[in-house]
C-alpha cells in the first residue's frame, strides 16, 4: 500500500461492540430506536424553540445550540455503528478515520463549552436578576456561543493534527465502534507517549476549566437559594437548575471517567462500554431532560400542535 497522509494503513476495520452474532440483531434495533429518539427528540425541540417567540430567551438560545450539537454529534457517530450491526467487516478509510475523530472531538469540545454557557445563564439569573437583561443580552449571548465553537474548532485541530503525526504500519482493526483516540494509539508503530500527555493535558483542561466555572457558578447558586426565606422560591430556583445538572453529571461524568485516567490506552474494553453512555445515550437524554422537565417546553409543544390542528 502507498503512504498516505504519513501512515501506510489506507483504511481501517471497526471491531464494534461485540462479535456475538445472536447480539447483532437486538443491538441494532436498540441503537436505531436510540438514534430515531435522538435525531427527533434534538429536531422537535429546535423546532419548537424556533417556532415559539415565548422561548427567544438566552436559555433556549443555549439549548437550541446544545439540540444542533447533540444532532450532529450522534450522527458522526451512530451510523457507522449500526453498521457494525450489518455488515462482517465495517470498514473505514484512514482519511475518513480522521474526519470522524475531527468532527467527534468538534462536537464534544462545543457541547462541554455550552453547558458551561448554560451555567453562567444560570447564575445571571438567580444570583444577578435585575442585571440579566444587560448581562445575558443577544450580543452576549452570541459571544459566548461563538467562543464555544471556537473552543471546538481548537481542541479538534489540536487532537486531530497530533493523530495524523503518527504512523500506522500494518495493524488496522480498532477496538471500538468508531475512530476514538485512544484504541486508535494503540494500533501506531510509533511512539505514542507525546499523544497520550497530549491527551491528558488537552482533555484535562477542557474538562477541569469548565468544570471549575460551573462549580463557582452553582456554589454562588446555592448560597443564594439558601438565604431565600420563601419555600416557593427555592423550589422554583432549583427547578430552573435541576435539568441542567443532570445534563451536566452525566456528561461531564462520564467523559472524566473515560479520559482522566492514569493509563490512557488502558483498559480500552471497559472505555469502549462506558463511551456508550456520552456518545449514544447523553444526546439522547437531554432533549428529555429538558423537556420533561421544563413548563415552558410543554406549553410551547401544545401550543405548536393546536396551531398545526386548527
Amino acid at each position: 500500500m502507498g503512504l498516505k497522509n504519513g501512515s501506510l494503513v489506507t483504511e481501517f476495520i471497526l471491531q464494534g461492540l461485540t462479535n456475538d452474532p445472536d447480539l447483532q440483531l437486538p443491538l441494532f434495533l436498540l441503537f436505531l430506536l436510540i438514534y430515531t429518539t435522538t435525531a427527533l427528540g434534538n429536531a422537535a425541540l429546535i423546532t419548537l424553540i424556533v417556532l415559539n417567540s415565548h422561548l427567544h430567551t438566552p436559555m433556549y438560545f443555549f439549548l437550541l445550540n446544545l439540540s444542533f450539537i447533540d444532532l450532529c454529534y450522534s450522527s458522526v457517530i451512530t451510523p457507522k455503528m449500526l453498521m457494525n450491526f450489518l455488515v462482517r467487516k465495517n470498514v473505514i478509510s484512514y482519511v475518513g478515520c480522521m474526519t470522524q475523530v475531527y468532527f467527534y472531538c468538534f462536537f464534544a469540545v462545543s457541547e462541554c463549552c455550552v453547558l458551561t454557557s448554560m451555567a453562567y445563564d444560570r447564575y445571571v439569573a438567580i444570583c444577578n436578576p435585575l442585571l440579566y437583561n444587560t448581562a445575558m443580552s443577544p450580543k452576549m449571548c452570541s459571544y459566548l456561543m461563538l467562543g464555544s465553537y471556537i473552543m471546538g474548532f481548537s481542541g479538534a485541530m489540536i487532537h486531530t493534527g497530533w493523530m495524523l503525526r503518527l504512523t500506522f504500519c500494518d495493524r488496522n482493526t480498532i477496538n471500538h465502534y468508531f475512530c476514538d483516540l485512544l484504541p486508535l494509539l494503540q494500533l501506531s508503530c510509533t511512539d505514542t507517549f507525546a499523544n497520550e500527555i497530549e491527551i491528558i493535558i488537552v482533555g484535562g483542561i477542557y474538562i477541569f476549566v469548565p468544570s471549575v466555572i460551573i462549580f463557582t457558578s452553582y456554589g454562588f447558586i446555592l448560597s443564594i437559594i439558601f438565604q431565600m426565606r420563601s419555600t416557593e422560591g427555592r423550589s422554583k430556583a432549583f427547578s430552573t437548575c435541576s435539568s441542567h445538572i443532570i445534563a451536566l453529571s452525566m456528561f461531564f461524568g462520564s467523559g472524566a471517567f473515560m479520559y482522566i485516567q492514569l493509563s490512557p490506552v488502558g483498559s480500552i474494553d471497559q472505555g469502549k462500554r462506558s463511551s456508550i453512555f456520552y456518545t449514544i445515550l447523553v444526546p439522547m437524554m437531554n432533549p428529555l431532560i429538558y423537556s420533561l422537565r421544563n413548563k415552558d417546553v410543554k406549553v410551547a409543544l401544545r401550543k405548536t400542535f393546536m396551531r398545526r390542528l386548527f
